[in-house]
């Protein structure tokens, strides 16, 4: 996550990827497409369905229903990981791992990366971080570093997906698309389970989204679509700043996840208000930084009212 490079006072994106590995070519026929999940993020008090904007007329919708009422546990605490937290050397050159601590054993949630930084790279200890998570007997989900697509990214996947290949937008879509399914083969190839996958959308250093932000939230509304398509939920990590220097004021109306930076539990929780909202959707999560004597480490913790739906986000190892 970005917040956690604060500490060096560098923006640094945590996403996933390999070693000198070359990315497997998703195989869309591995992955047969089924309706939109019947329980999608929403507002956890019970919003009224909404709609998100997929207002192409070649663009598929995401319909975000209304959840059911289930037992709030109150504030739960959890944590995030990814390839930083793999052993140092792991990775793509641009984002070689160091080595970083896992979770505190307060954590009862963790989120897994499943990229490498930009996508198409699979965070190289995916694996390792699984089994470490179910030895521990945790709730586990997945998140997804959604980066724009290289120019022959585009060319291999644009024409493969649910959107118009003849256009600029639907093609850009298509490889967001793509991302969305090489990042599943990832997770399932690993032996994470998760009902869900958060889009991290944010600046990615080395790998930077261009000034068009109708091209940029083409992409990730085709990555959003392709989560969709294969049954998860889909939810939003990023702050509004740089939701709105990526996507401008794309609006999914997602739930979100909402990050805090180097700064404090109280001001995670503080993100939690609707006032805060990042593309219309309500938080289920907010994260902060903690620098503690062994090394800084993402923490998160559960909206007031959103613990109810954990069951619902996370699997339980």
């Amino acid at each position: 996550m970005w917040a956690r490079w604060l500490l060096s006072g560098v923006l640094l994106l945590v996403g996933c990827g390999a070693e000198s590995v070359t990315p497997p070519t998703p195989d869309a026929s591995t992955l047969t497409p089924t309706l939109a999940p019947t329980l999608a993020p929403t507002s956890p008090t019970g919003a009224a369905p909404t709609t998100s904007p997929f207002t192409s007329p070649t663009s598929p919708t995401i319909t975000v229903p209304v959840l059911p009422d289930l037992t709030d546990r109150g504030i739960v605490e959890g944590a995030d990981a990814s390839w930083p937290q793999c052993p140092a050397g792991m990775g793509i050159p641009q984002k070689r791992s160091h080595g970083a601590p896992m979770p505190l054993d307060s954590a009862e949630f963790v989120i897994l990366g499943l990229t490498n930084g930009p996508g198409f790279h699979p965070n190289p200890c995916l694996a390792e971080q699984v089994a470490w998570v179910r030895e521990r007997h945790l709730l586990a989900a997945a998140y997804s570093v959604i980066s724009w697509p290289s120019e022959q990214q585009v060319q291999q996947y644009g024409g493969q997906g649910p959107f118009e290949a003849a256009s600029t937008l639907g093609r850009l879509a298509n490889a967001g698309y793509q991302q969305a399914l090489f990042n599943l083969r990832t997770m399932r190839a690993a032996g994470l389970d998760s009902p869900a996958v958060w889009l991290d959308v944010e600046p990615v250093p080395d790998f930077d989204w261009p000034a068009d932000l109708e091209q940029n939230a083409a992409v990730v509304r085709g990555a959003a679509q392709g989560y969709a398509d294969q049954g998860l939920l889909v939810g939003v990590y990023s702050t509004t700043s740089l939701w709105q220097r990526v996507v401008g004021d794309l609006g999914l109306g997602l739930q979100e996840w909402r990050a805090a930076g180097q700064t404090s539990r109280e001001e995670a929780l503080a993100r939690c208000d609707q006032s805060r909202s990042i593309q219309g959707g309500s938080a289920l999560l907010a994260q902060w930084v903690e620098a503690l004597p062994d090394g800084a480490r993402d923490r998160n913790v559960t909206c007031p009212g959103a613990s109810a739906y954990l069951s619902l986000w996370f699997h339980a190892y």
